[in-house]
């Protein structure tokens, strides 16, 4: 599993990301891979699925960044939510901050967006290798409210001991499309576990909008269905 944060605490102010691109992409992976990775306090969903999502945003309180995020999609409670499984950002300010503050598993990468008008493609890269590569090409336009984002769980070592961080960041959707997903690059060990192989392509998205990251309300003990084990904070 990727190295897992320390939590400063849970008083971090909400933060502003305006006019931030979001590119989203859904693959199935195997059963057996979600049932390894997938804390027992969570329900899986099914077909098993891991969700690459990639943010890229020009103004924060660090700094422009870009993060990309490998998830696992499951359900706390009756509630979707991407357990983040790893996570790479190329500011180094921007890493610490949603690392001690959120929970994130924000690992140091450079990554290389292109975009066209018939495609976008996002490199990551560490090491000299390149961990992900992930192209959405062909884009058709949606409705600016008919692409979801499942709300975030990281699990982080918090002042509570080890707890799944709960975010709900309000994405305000200007602009989306709908996109044909490829992966041509994906080194499972570098986003958190090798047994994760997302081999079929399901859906991607590109969204133009405003995140906001609000601040923390609540947490969930991993080992605990969240109908008893999510803790108000």
């Amino acid at each position: 599993m990727a190295r897992r944060p320390k939590l400063a605490g849970f008083d971090a102010p909400a933060v502003a990301l305006p006019r931030s691109e979001i590119v989203q992409a859904l693959f199935e992976m195997p059963s057996s891979a979600r049932e390894a990775i997938v804390p027992a306090g969570l329900h899986p969903t099914n077909p098993a699925a891991l969700v690459l999502q990639a943010w890229r945003c020009p103004e924060s309180p660090w700094g422009a960044f870009s993060l990309v995020q490998a998830r696992a999609q499951t359900r706390s409670g009756v509630r979707p939510r991407g357990f983040v499984l790893g996570a790479a950002c190329d500011n180094a300010a921007a890493a610490s901050a949603l690392a001690t503050g959120f929970g994130f598993p924000a690992a140091p990468a450079e990554i290389r967006w292109q975009r066209a008008y018939d495609t976008v493609r996002i490199e990551v890269g560490r090491g000299g290798e390149t961990i992900l590569a992930l192209e959405g090409a062909d884009p058709e336009p949606l409705a600016a409210g008919d692409v979801q984002f499942s709300g975030t769980l990281n699990l982080a070592d918090t002042p509570r001991g080890w707890r799944l961080v709960q975010l709900d960041p309000e994405i305000r959707a200007t602009r989306a499309e709908r996109l044909r997903p490829k992966l041509s690059a994906f080194r499972a060990a570098a986003w958190g576990d090798s047994r994760l192989d997302p081999y079929w392509p399901v859906s991607a998205s590109i969204t133009l909008a405003d995140i906001e990251l609000l601040p923390i309300r609540f947490v969930c003990r991993p080992d605990e269905l969240a109908f008893t084990g999510t803790e108000r904070v």
